[in-house]
């Protein structure tokens, strides 16, 4: 163990000399009041101290001791429904403890100590273990079968394993190896949070993370294991996305972290979640997620450390076998936090101030993504996906956190301010997103909802380029300039828009949608356009056509019940057919 003293103090930075036998990355107490801190850089015997804490009030000479540790989290039952801190300490428990404002110094046990778990045994006596292997399950939660797994580095021949309710740092068995060492086992264990979980092999990210909303999973949709950014300026739309893939995205295990948001933001999280019913289970959202707050108002040191902390967590889930989503809101803050830190090092600064390793340390997150085969004698497939909120100032996308994110992430849903203040939500510009997974998943959709879904998105992302482009002439010489085949082509449009593309987050029905029922609404916005243009030919009106009272149908399918829906398609595309022919015969008549 290091003790060293500090030799100067610069916001959430202590410089501290006599550390020379002290590691990069260990973990440090701080002065009498035992905050704690990480040791970032060192030189010499002296160390530059990240402390995750405040700092006002510490002073030169005092005392700094390393634990010899890296900053590492707890792995064990009482994760899911937890509400942790950017360094995976429980806000409850320190809430209890010393009341609603954080005291510093405060040391609680990120995994409660006391509560016992019933821990029921799979693996048997005298089976040979390598790490991943699972020992056994507890029923975390309702919905939650939490698997004991073998460390990734311990493995063995299993001596003793027993069933019973048991703390987290209880014996619960033991593996011995050739040489006749005793490896202990537990509920819990720990990992160092900067460094990524072992696995078998990465496998391509060929399923799709089906999110019911209409926009992503038609248009621009993600895989399983992939990774996505959602950039957009104030007010777009940012957090209300989070939380709508949070809810209803097919993932086993949801890992929310809150990196630098405003603690309104966060309150709403942590009130709302409890109260949402989990569509897959019926029971309450938080009955599989796991929460990291850390509000712009918290050290910002701990900041940095927060996406660590959330994706080793969320590893470790997927490590069990569990398809996990987690939702980073937003890198841009940790980012800015990243820049802070590199300033008061005296590093050199890159573009707008970011350090000149900001894309390498973006990369290093993002690539802990991905759908794997996880380690152990079973032949587990898991995926991680990461979805992580941009916030560039201004929402201009050409700033770095931006620009570096996108050489990293496979689908952008860039959020547009322009859209969001015509109250088209979500506010995902269709024009300049994009999924660079769409070919692979369209393979996927076609064999599983419909032969012909790939086709259809083709034609709604032409119909939305053709109307944008159209717009431009109708802004020089407005709409009479158009062919009535244009009319048509813009009418389409914008029912794709309006009926398709927007979604009710707060409607009871239409804030999820079936890929079925997306499929459905698809066919039913083309068929107006086939119906109608072959109406055009035959003399129709584009007055008329634009204008009949089966497009408000069309409009209001998306507030139909998913098992009303089918029937509601097939009334419709009748009431088309009818609508259309009398609009070609009243031409006629005419």
């Amino acid at each position: 163990m290091s003790i060293g003293r500090i030799i100067k103090v610069a916001g959430p930075l202590v410089i501290a000399e006599g550390m020379r036998d002290a590691n990069m990355f260990d973990v440090v107490r701080v002065s009498e009041k035992r905050l704690i801190g990480e040791i970032i850089e060192m030189h010499g015997d002296r160390a530059s101290v990240q402390v995750y804490e405040e700092t006002a009030g510490l002073g030169t000479g005092e005392k700094v001791e390393s634990t010899g540790l890296p900053l590492s989290v707890e792995l064990g039952p009482g994760l899911i429904k937890g509400i942790f801190d950017g360094i995976q300490r429980p806000l409850e428990k320190i809430r209890e403890k010393t009341g609603n404002n954080l005291t510093r110094g405060v040391e609680v046990p990120s995994l409660d100590r006391d509560v016992k778990w019933h821990f029921y045994p799979t693996a048997n006596p005298g089976d040979k273990l390598t790490g991943g292997d699972v020992l056994g399950y507890v029923n975390e939660t309702d919905v939650v079968k939490h698997r004991i797994l073998v460390p990734p580095t311990a493995k063995g021949v299993l001596a003793e394993l027993n069933e019973g309710d048991f703390t987290v740092t209880d014996e619960i068995g033991w593996l011995t190896d050739e040489s006749g060492k005793r490896t202990p086992l537990h509920l819990m264990h720990t990992w160092p949070v900067r460094r990524g979980r072992p696995y078998k092999t990465k496998l391509s990210p060929d399923k799709p993370l089906i999110t019911g909303q209409r926009t992503i999973d038609t248009l621009f949709p993600i895989a399983k294991g992939g990774v996505a950014a959602i950039p957009g300026p104030f007010g777009s739309g940012k957090t209300v996305t989070q939380h709508q893939l949070a809810k209803w995205a097919d993932a086993d295990i949801v890992v929310y972290i809150g990196c630098g948001e405003r603690g309104n933001e966060m309150t709403d999280v942590l009130n709302e979640f409890p109260e949402l019913i989990d569509p897959h289970t019926g029971k309450s959202l938080m009955e599989r997620t796991v929460l990291i707050a850390n509000t712009s108002d918290m050290p910002v040191a701990a900041r940095e450390a927060s996406i660590y902390t959330g994706i080793t967590i969320a590893e470790y889930f997927r490590d069990m076998g569990y398809s996990v989503a987690l939702m980073a809101d937003s890198t841009s803050r940790w980012a800015e936090a990243l820049r802070e830190m590199s300033g008061r090092l005296e590093e050199m600064p890159g573009e707008e101030g970011y350090p000149a390793y900001l894309g390498s340390r973006l990369a290093q997150f993002y690539e802990r993504a991905g759908r794997v085969k996880v380690l152990g004698s079973e032949d587990k497939e898991a995926s991680l996906s990461v979805i992580g909120a941009v916030s560039p100032p201004g929402g201009d996308i050409s700033e770095p956190v931006s620009q570096a994110t996108l050489r990293i992430v496979k689908v952008f849903w860039g959020l547009d301010s322009a859209l969001a203040y015509k109250r088209h939500f979500p506010a995902i510009n269709w024009l300049n997103s994009y999924s660079l997974y769409a070919d692979t998943l369209g393979r996927w959709f076609n064999e599983n909802v419909a032969a012909s879904w790939t086709h259809c998105r083709a034609r709604i992302m032409r119909l939305l380029s053709d109307e944008a482009s159209l717009e431009e002439i109708v802004k020089l010489v407005g709409m009479d300039a158009l062919s009535p085949s244009d009319r048509l082509k813009m009418e389409a449009a914008r029912s794709i828009r309006e009926d398709f593309l927007q979604q009710e987050s707060f409607d009871e029905i239409d804030t999820y949608a079936s890929l079925k029922k997306q499929h459905l609404i698809m066919q039913l916005v083309l068929a107006y356009y086939d119906r109608a243009g072959e109406a055009l030919e035959r003399g129709a009106d584009i007055e008329t056509l634009a204008a009949l009272p089966v497009r408000e149908d069309i409009g209001r399918i998306r507030f139909v019940a998913e098992k009303d829906v089918v029937a509601a398609y097939k009334r419709i595309s009748d009431q088309l057919i009818i609508e259309t022919e009398d609009a070609v015969s009243r031409k006629e008549e005419d």
